[in-house]
């Protein structure tokens, strides 16, 4: 038996209870981990509010990302030991509600249990994937973001937003970060922010153009959209991507077709279950990322812990 974090409806941090579930038998291509440590993020909390693109089915399970050790292998599972340290990466391989990593033990698909390195501590390999791979994806692999260029990350104190910094810093961008206010400035330039605007202070795309000397950013990194995306297309230079990777902004978002026109702009949503799908680029990503971390250039930022019967306070 195992401590299992399940919902039976929709709603607030208050929907997730701890049952006592047998440990699942893993299948053919699966593995079962004993976790050791499970990350937090944005698709969690939607899907247990019910605005995920995969819809819950009661009961439901939760949770992409976790850190722990291969106990039993299925059939057929060949490139994995028991006793191997793995972290499971995001991916559409993986139902959160059927086979969520929120618990003592979860039976996965093997593709997605990835060894990540020694130095790092359980809670910093279940705070790998999620952030790294989102951001490299789209900065590196899909942007090609070269050195001096300029890009603009929005919601940058976010795991994501740190994440991307240190990718770019990494590539020898100029790196733009916005926040909403002004108190997180300082460390997001410890982070490695060439700049940083707190957008509820600060024109946003006048900034952007003072910093990049009149040209604006090729790539904006943004989780937001709604009416910012007008100020980012603003912000952004002739021929530039914006690329939206969530949806923070509750309500609708208008398309800037005229901003858009006049610089010949690209909007592309992206994610990273879609981007991992291709292993060529997954084997890729892991290359560069476990690079950076070797080097320096990335660090897992762990904001806070909290034991497994605090999972509410958590969410």
């Amino acid at each position: 038996m195992a401590r299992i974090v399940q919902f039976f409806k929709t709603g607030g941090p208050e929907v997730l209870i701890l049952n006592d579930l047998a440990d699942r038998e893993p299948g053919p291509g699966e593995v079962r981990i004993r976790i050791e440590a499970i990350g937090l993020n944005r698709a969690e909390v939607m899907l247990r509010q019910g605005i995920y693109h995969e819809q819950p089915e009661f009961p439901s399970r939760i949770g992409y990302e976790a850190a722990g050790v291969v106990e039993e292998l299925g059939p057929g599972v060949a490139a994995l030991s028991v006793g191997e340290r793995v972290a499971t990466v995001p991916s559409f391989a993986l139902s959160q509600t059927r086979q969520g990593v929120y618990g003592e033990t979860a039976t996965v698909p093997a593709e997605i249990a990835l060894a990540y390195p020694s130095a790092l501590s359980p809670v910093e390999g279940a705070a790998l994937w999620m952030q790294y791979l989102t951001a490299y994806g789209a900065l590196v692999d899909y942007g090609g973001l070269g050195v001096e260029e300029a890009v603009l990350i929005t919601a940058a104190s976010s795991s994501v937003g740190i994440a991307a910094i240190q990718i770019a810093k990494d590539c020898g961008a100029k790196v733009i970060a916005s926040t909403r206010g002004a108190e997180k400035k300082t460390a997001l330039l410890d982070h490695g922010a060439d700049h940083v605007i707190a957008s509820e202070e600060e024109d946003l795309s006048t900034r952007v153009m003072e910093m990049t000397e009149g040209e604006g950013a090729r790539i904006v990194f943004d989780p937001i959209a709604g009416p910012m995306l007008n100020e980012l297309a603003a912000a952004a230079a002739p021929y530039g991507t914006i690329y939206e990777y969530g949806a923070l902004h509750p309500g609708e978002t208008v398309y800037p077709l005229m901003p858009m026109l006049a610089k010949s702009l690209t909007i592309t949503g992206y994610q990273v279950l879609d981007y991992v799908r291709e292993p060529a680029r997954l084997q890729r990503a892991r290359r560069s990322i476990f690079a950076g971390l070797e080097s320096g250039a990335l660090k897992p930022i762990i904001d806070r812990t909290f034991p497994l019967d605090e999972i509410v306070a958590a969410h």
